[in-house]
């Protein structure tokens, strides 16, 4: 049997065996298994940690965007750039709309046809001579196919595009009446939603007011 010596405070050395200090403290145990307070000392340390690292890209995100570092934000915070980044503000929009009001009116396209290429040159001219429009479109070679004196109608015509103010329809609608040589000609009024800002100062400019 082996034995192995203890020396304790007193000076006094005592002896043991080998296999029991085996029992009293077996290899395979890891050290101080039975410490209550091992665990909870972990667990009070975890929302800390992650606390502090919240704090901490909080505060390097707001840096980055105080120092205006664009790169900064596209490699560490993409998650950012898709909520701040390149966002319009509400100041920015008041701003576009007021510069547009000041600067265009409202516009429409007007759909007219006409029997043939003769008929819309000369009334597309008559249109631009009065200031009724900026601009007219012929576009030659189209096939209307409609219900007239109770039979279905096919011939060729031509359309003309027209973009105008919204304010002149009604002046331009009596301008095609007048020299038109259907019954009925065709006037439909399409409003403009947006498009190029200068195109559509262009078409202001190029109208007379009513």
């Amino acid at each position: 049997m082996i034995e192995v010596s203890s020396i304790y405070s007193t000076g006094r050395v005592e002896r043991m065996a080998l296999p029991g200090l085996f029992r009293a403290f077996p290899i395979s145990s890891p050290p101080y298994p039975h410490r209550p307070s091992a665990v909870p000392a972990i667990r009070r340390r975890v929302p800390l940690v992650g606390a502090l690292w919240v704090l901490s890209l909080g505060t390097v995100a707001a840096l980055a965007y105080r120092t205006g570092c664009a790169q900064s934000h596209r490699r560490f915070f993409p998650f950012l750039r898709s909520k701040f980044v390149n966002q319009p503000t509400a100041r920015n929009l008041h701003s576009t709309q007021m510069e547009a009001a000041s600067t265009t009116v409202p516009a429409i396209v007007v759909y007219v046809t006409v029997p043939n290429k003769e008929a819309g040159k000369k009334l597309a001219e008559s249109i631009i001579k009065e200031q009724l429009a900026a601009c007219v479109n012929r576009v030659p070679g189209i096939e209307s196919v409609y219900w007239w004196d109770g039979k279905v109608q096919t011939d060729s015509e031509e359309l003309l595009i027209i973009k105008t103010r919204e304010s002149l329809l009604n002046a331009l609608t009596d301008h095609v009446k007048a020299n038109h040589e259907y019954e009925v000609p065709e006037v439909i009024a399409l409003p403009i939603s947006g498009g190029n800002l200068k195109y559509l100062e262009w078409i202001k400019n190029s109208t007379r007011e009513n």
